[in-house]
């Protein structure tokens, strides 16, 4: 079986103060909830404050992003050893915003992909097409492209704690939704990739999250299919009760 995963990445927002006032109100909302792992994805100013206040609790902080290497004179980056230095154990690699706005390549998402494995970090790589490439039929196209290079030389053993995040770039923040039906072909494409490059069984095993405007109104219908094992939310997981509600799905 695979547990579930309702993560919240908040992008941009939330200073460390209102990162913890978030948390005050989530995490009584949420505090019996086994059903599914619970993250959070704030800002690297406010990661901290975040892995501090879920310590005890059914609530894991996330990282956005990291840079593949221990330490170097690269500005403004954060390290996998730095991450693990304040107990985290969860990043997103390879963001459409990451890819979009900052020119992350396909090699440094397998580069980040690698290092996260190695300091004992679970990865979140997210993956999607363009508006432009579902409209002329390119979308497994590029998912199998993007999956296929994130996991170049990635072993099944070290695959073992890969998560990917399906989430169509047309769909993110727009409002427009992947019908379930439309996100759960995504996933099967994902998945036979994943097959195709680290096996059957590590295949079966990875957890497949979608993200693209989910909210509470339609979190049942897309985890009532089998290949959707969670949901990656964006605006939505900034208010507490919202996102509890997501989290509280039926």
């Amino acid at each position: 079986m695979r547990k579930p995963i309702i993560a919240g990445n908040w992008k941009m927002y939330k200073t460390p103060k209102e990162s913890l006032a978030f948390l005050d109100a989530f995490l009584p909302l949420v505090e019996d909830h086994t059903r599914d792992e619970i993250l959070v994805c704030p800002t690297m100013s406010s990661l901290g404050y975040v892995l501090e206040a879920t310590i005890g609790t059914n609530v894991r902080g996330c990282a956005q992003n990291m840079h593949w290497l221990n330490e170097g004179p690269y500005t403004g980056q954060t390290s996998p050893t730095m991450l693990v230095s304040i107990g985290c154990r969860h990043v997103l690699l390879g963001h459409s915003e990451q890819r979009l706005y900052f020119n992350e390549t396909y090699e440094r998402v397998n580069l980040k992909l690698k290092a996260a494995i190695n300091h004992g970090i679970t990865p979140i790589v997210c993956v999607g097409e363009l508006l432009a490439e579902r409209e002329d039929m390119k979308t497994e196209e590029t998912l199998r492209s993007q999956v296929r290079a994130a996991l170049r030389n990635i072993s099944a053993n070290e695959a073992r704690r890969l998560v990917i995040a399906y989430e169509p770039i047309w769909a993110i923040g727009t409002g427009s939704t992947a019908s379930p039906e439309v996100a759960a072909e995504a996933h099967k494409i994902i998945r036979h990739e994943i097959s195709h490059c680290c096996g059957e069984q590590t295949a079966e095993n990875t957890r497949i999250l979608y993200g693209g405007s989910v909210k509470p109104e339609n979190i049942s219908a897309l985890m009532q299919q089998a290949q959707i094992d969670g949901a990656l939310v964006g605006g939505a997981s900034l208010v507490p009760t919202t996102f509890a509600n997501i989290v509280h799905y039926v």
